[in-house]
């Protein structure tokens, strides 16, 4: 078999945390759907969270597999981190070994995390094709390429004196309280890591998105900011079955069956998905003041409780009201779940109407091919530019009030009022004219986003070019 006709062959290398490990994950295995031979490079225990979803798709047919790295015997960082390993993980103990790996197989590309910083140079060495991922859409990009050309934020007088990111399709307006504190400073808005993550000469980056979702956006990413890119998503709809679904990212911490149970005993659109991802940590204070907004709203709600921030003053006992827990579970209005919940089960469910979520670019996403509305509650990272997509773009959301950008290492504290959670709550699932236009764009969103990954899609046809340019660009 000549080298044209062989199946390119491509390795994906994922971050350790679980926001941009799980969409890469799903990115692997729709190219090896597409026919590529797909390699997911990680470490024993890593792949341990995906290990069965692969299996499945290796007993269906696709070519895709699992390959480890040994990390050396007096190294137990990355093998002691889990789903919410934080961006600023040391994952350098790795490079040995992947470029062994590399210069070994010597793949058609190797698509990799931009928080493995070290992977970039490491890679270029080797005249291995790099195509970087970096788990934001095209929206969030647009915005943080702007902020670091224009400076908008040096221009005004106050951390809460709305200014207008200059550029953009769209009136896009920030404070500087949204961006992080180095950037307060005249630091680059995003950090100098993130400016420019394909540092000029990578082969192109894979986006987990799709064109109808954001347009302008990827337009403007591609031809005014000059990127290659491919967008390839929404990458979660790849999961199809429900085990996919129920084991997508880590055990559940509670029965499936209870979840289910509870949902098809609600009314459609009746209840209200909370979730802050995987690694936000609330304070107690703010924990109690969502769940008195909560019982105000008197409205259905499956809320994740997942990392709670106690300082010597707080402790978990203080999360929610007295008699709080009792009463919903007396009343069946409510069900908490502790830890890991499983996310696209849960809001792909009819009863499920709105989505109060942190605007991680995986939960917006996930509520956009759901087609709920959702309350947008940013804290860090790219979440504020997110929420200005889904609340000002799209108009599929309501932002809760949310104005302080809050660093993973920041001790968080009550940021939002009862009063504002209530009255958001009461806006997304309160019934009347805003909430059913919401409903409405969010449908229609939702079925543009199955559109874009079924053949002939959008996002089908940039996969399916990905692999024919790596394919073209084989030496004989």
């Amino acid at each position: 078999m000549d080298s044209n006709s062989a199946p390119v062959e491509m390795f994906f290398f994922p971050y350790v945390g679980g926001g941009h490990q799980i969409p890469m994950i799903d990115i692997a295995r729709i190219f090896a759907f597409h026919g590529a031979k797909s390699t997911i490079i990680t470490t024993p225990k890593h792949a341990l969270s995906f290990q069965n979803s692969i299996k499945r798709d290796q007993e269906s047919g696709l070519p895709i597999t699992i390959t480890t790295l040994q990390l050396p015997n007096n190294v137990d960082d990355i093998a002691n981190t889990d789903m919410s390993a934080s961006p600023g993980t040391d994952t350098s103990m790795l490079e040995g070994p992947l470029k062994s790996l590399l210069l070994e197989k010597r793949p058609d590309c190797i698509v990799h995390d931009v928080f493995h910083r070290w992977s970039a140079s490491a890679i270029n060495s080797l005249d291995i094709p790099r195509i970087v991922f970096n788990g934001n859409g095209c929206f969030s990009r647009c915005v943080q390429e702007n902020m670091g050309k224009f400076k908008p934020h040096e221009k005004v007088g106050s951390d809460y004196e709305p200014f207008v990111v200059p550029g953009l399709p769209d009136l896009i307006e920030l404070t500087r309280s949204q961006l992080p504190k180095f950037a307060r400073q005249g630091g680059h808005p995003h950090g100098k890591m993130m400016r420019k993550p394909d540092d000029g000469n990578s082969f192109g980056s894979v986006i987990n998105s799709f064109y109808e979702l954001e347009p302008a956006y990827v337009d403007y990413f591609r031809q005014d900011l000059n990127n290659r890119a491919w967008v390839v998503g929404p990458v979660s709809l790849y999961n199809r079955n429900v085990e996919d679904k129920t084991e997508r990212g880590q055990k559940t911490t509670i029965d499936e069956q209870r979840i289910l149970s509870f949902l098809n005993s609600k009314e459609p659109n009746s209840v209200l998905y909370i979730s802050f991802g995987s690694l936000a940590q609330l304070a107690p204070s703010q924990l109690l003041e969502i769940a008195h907004g909560l019982e105000a709203s008197n409205k259905p709600f499956i809320w994740v409780v997942g990392k709670i921030f106690k300082n010597e003053n707080e402790n978990e006992e203080n999360c929610f009201p007295i008699g709080f827990e009792d009463r919903i579970r007396e009343s069946k209005k409510g069900l908490i779940i502790r830890g890991w919940a499983p996310q696209l089960l849960i809001l792909e469910h009819a009863a499920v109407g709105g989505f109060m979520t942190h605007c991680g670019w995986n939960s917006t996403l996930e509520g956009v091919c759901a087609a709920v509305p959702m309350i947008t509650w940013p804290i860090t990272a790219e979440q504020f530019s997110n929420e200005k997509l889904v609340a000002d773009v799209l108009k599929i959301g309501v932002k809760v009030g949310s104005m302080e950008w809050m660093s993973w290492s920041d001790e968080p504290w009550a940021a939002v009022g009862r009063d504002k959670v209530e009255a958001a709550v009461n806006r997304v699932m309160g019934g009347g004219e805003e909430a059913a236009e919401m409903r409405r764009r969010a449908g229609e969103l939702g079925e543009k986003a199955k559109r874009a990954v079924e053949e002939g899609g959008s996002s089908y046809m940039d996969a399916h070019a990905l692999i024919q340019e790596l394919k073209s660009r084989r030496k004989n």
